[in-house]
């Protein structure tokens, strides 16, 4: 059906999930599977250097204790729209590259990161270097120092000055530009390296996924990839950012947090014990009391994520050990 709703989570198999990871797995599943959706599972593994495939299988287990099956997708995973792990989807970021070539907005930029974090202008809010236009044709506007080498460096795509528009299911109305938030970003490295704006477009896209639901440290990330939907002639989904887990000393997990990653988990909850911890962070139960997530559909059947007062919140704080 045309209107079925279709989710997605995408993890990176760098390591072992933790509970950031399977928190907004849950929030990712439930809120498809509670509207007769499909579920995808991609395994976002562009780094080949951190990318293993026995995390990947890791990760494919772990979901499948906690009750999260998908729907489709996974390392073998071929059909509808495989293969799922990007490292193996080279092609479709070439044709989409192609396209948005087409449209005279992509550009070779020769610049080293040295040079970019020597002259560019640091984000106000994360640090995040917003490229000066150096390379950029003049063609496009701006004093450009044309490269020398038209065919070495990186791909980058001319960015607007024009502003982001849209509706998060979580934190609501949100207006970001293109230009002050990001500058021209990067498509695809002087290395041959994907970025990940592109390829999580094309990859969303091309799978047919309607919502996203992801941390919240990936929503301005939405703006450059609504604007990158557009170009490539593409319907964007909707987004849902939740918070992130910290612990108590308010910094974010990550893989190197072992108190808090699912190897630990396992060994000291069992699984329904463990979603029902998560279901409490997030709203969705009053008591943090064994279920299973088939059980937690229910609650949010007249329910959606944006009912959660709890998920408002950027973050949310939990012991790590």
């Amino acid at each position: 059906m045309a209107d079925t709703p279709v989710g997605r989570f995408a993890p990176s198999p760098t390591g072992r999930m933790h509970l950031g990871n399977i928190f907004t797995a849950l929030l990712s599943w439930l809120s498809v599977k509670a509207r007769g959706g499909r579920w995808i599972l991609r395994i976002e593994d562009l780094d080949p250097q951190r990318s293993r495939l026995e995390y990947a299988r890791q990760i494919e287990d772990d979901l499948l204790w906690l009750g999260l099956p998908w729907d489709e997708g996974g390392i073998d995973g071929k059909l509808p729209a495989g293969p799922y792990l990007q490292s193996q989807r080279h092609q479709f970021y070439e044709d989409a590259l192609a396209r948005l070539e087409a449209t005279g907005r992509v550009y070779r930029c020769t610049c080293r990161r040295a040079d970019i974090h020597a002259v560019g202008a640091p984000h106000a809010s994360d640090g995040r270097i917003i490229y000066n236009g150096r390379c950029r044709p003049k063609s496009l506007g701006g004093n450009a120092v044309p490269s020398l080498l038209q065919n070495k460096g990186a791909w980058r795509l001319f960015v607007p000055d024009e502003t982001i528009v849209f509706a998060d299911v979580v934190y609501g109305l949100q207006n970001i530009n293109l230009a002050r938030e990001f500058g021209d970003f990067l498509l695809r490295r002087a290395d041959g390296a994907w970025a990940y704006q592109l390829a999580v477009v094309a990859d969303d896209a091309l799978m047919g996924v309607t919502e996203i639901v992801r941390g919240h440290d990936l929503l301005s990330s939405a703006a450059p990839q609504i604007y990158l939907y557009h170009l490539l002639g593409y319907q964007p989904p909707v987004y849902a950012h939740v918070p992130l887990i910290c612990n108590t000393d308010g910094i974010r997990l990550s893989k190197r947090d072992t108190s808090l990653s699912m190897e630990a988990l396992r060994l000291r909850y069992e699984a329904p014990a463990l979603i029902g911890h998560i279901a409490h962070l997030a709203g969705i139960i009053p008591a943090p009391d064994p279920v299973t997530p088939s059980e937690l559909l229910s609650c949010l059947q007249f329910r959606t994520l944006s009912t959660l007062t709890t998920l408002k919140s950027p973050s949310i704080l939990v012991p790590s050990s």
